[in-house]
């Protein structure tokens, strides 16, 4: 029998006032105006086709991403939290995280947002230095990055987080460090600070930049983990550090293999059934044939075969040990199917175990992927 994991809202917001050369989520350069009440009346039309999968659970963590969902008007925010909370148990306590662009972030409007439900939001950042800004194709700058962080400590959220890049074009240790110093000044409770990696179908893959060397990479990691740990941060996944108690349950769930509804362009869900199934779905990309009534793009039902790698690639991510029972709970498979590449990833030392818990090991993290390839189906 499969326990049915706790369930998480993905919300895609798709545009943008332009594309940045390094970005491949789905997002679409603003022509004219947003469609604010259209686009949510789709949103929730689109919710509520989806109701029937989530088996009657309650949502626990709502995550509002992008493109800039910080161009949706308050009242576009009020229409739709509002209609979410009518179509689905929401925990009282729900964590509702909202991506903004510093540009975007505006006093009034952030207090609109704050009125609407949204107790978290998530900054991108990217760099303090105005030449990488440019380069990233980023519409602020570097005070306006600093005055949004300073709104959000203001505005007596639940918590915020700093998005932060480095190893950017022709960035120096020196530069990417000064950088994440910057960041932990303003001291969020959250920082995700991640590596730049040239993704197919942008610009970037199509005109590469220099980008900084693996020592260069490695040096910028080590250091910049020290200052982050000497900041009270704690590192919890691959690049995401958060003060004690602030980590972001919405990621949490994903990595720990948890459901997710995904509404919206292009966006993903996860959905396990009473019946053990997971099914995953993919919404109609392009916001012209969403907003003709076509939600869903596709439909697929995982494979016995693929479970195995869905469910570590996304748990070994995490640094905390991964309960062995949740295997069987969220797979509906036995231990034993896994036994083989079990006992080789122990072999090499990339994993450890006890009677309880399996924990990747410092080894494991660093060869992150040829520990996953054990697990791909044949």
């Amino acid at each position: 029998m499969v326990k049915l994991p706790p369930l998480s809202l993905y919300i895609h917001i798709p545009w943008c006032v332009q594309k940045c050369p390094y970005c491949d989520f789905n997002s679409h350069a603003l022509k004219g105006e947003v469609p604010h009440k259209e686009y949510v009346q789709h949103l929730l039309n689109d919710l509520q086709q989806d109701l029937p999968l989530t088996g009657g659970r309650g949502v626990a963590t709502i995550f509002i991403g992008g493109g800039t969902p910080s161009l949706l008007s308050g009242e576009a925010m009020q229409m739709l939290l509002d209609g979410v909370r009518a179509s689905l148990p929401l925990s009282p306590q729900a964590e509702i995280t909202m991506e903004a662009n510093p540009g975007t972030v505006e006093a009034d409007r952030f207090s609109a947002y704050q009125r609407a439900g949204i107790n978290r939001i998530s900054i991108g950042v990217q760099s303090f230095e105005q030449e990488k800004l440019t380069r990233l194709g980023r519409i602020h700058g570097p005070d306006e990055a600093r005055r949004a962080a300073k709104l959000a400590t203001g505005l007596g959220l639940r918590s915020f987080n700093l998005d932060l890049m480095h190893g950017l074009p022709d960035q120096s240790p020196q530069q990417a460090l000064d950088d994440l110093r910057q960041a932990i000044a303003l001291d969020p409770p959250h920082l995700s600070w991640y590596q730049l990696t040239i993704e197919p179908n942008t610009l970037f893959a199509s005109r590469p930049p220099q980008l900084p060397d693996e020592d260069d990479l490695w040096d910028i990691f080590e250091q910049g983990h020290q200052l982050l740990s000497a900041a009270g941060y704690q590192q919890y996944e691959t690049s995401a550090y958060a003060k004690p108690g602030y980590r972001c349950e919405h990621n949490l769930n994903y990595w720990r293999f948890g459901d997710y509804l995904g509404i919206g362009c292009g966006a993903h869900g996860k959905l396990t059934q009473p019946d053990g199934s997971i099914i995953r779905t993919t919404k109609t990309r392009h916001p012209r044939g969403f907003m003709s009534g076509n939600y869903l793009d596709k439909r697929h039902q995982v494979s016995d075969a693929e479970k195995p790698f869905e469910f570590f690639m996304n748990r070994f991510r995490l640094l905390e040990a991964a309960p062995r029972h949740e295997f069987a709970d969220y797979t509906g498979l036995t231990e034993a199917s896994i036994r083989a590449p079990l006992d080789e990833a122990l072999s090499k030392g990339y994993l450890t175990e006890t009677s309880q818990h399996w924990q990747v090991t410092e080894k494991g993290q660093l060869f992150l992927n040829s520990l996953l390839e054990l697990f791909l189906a044949e």
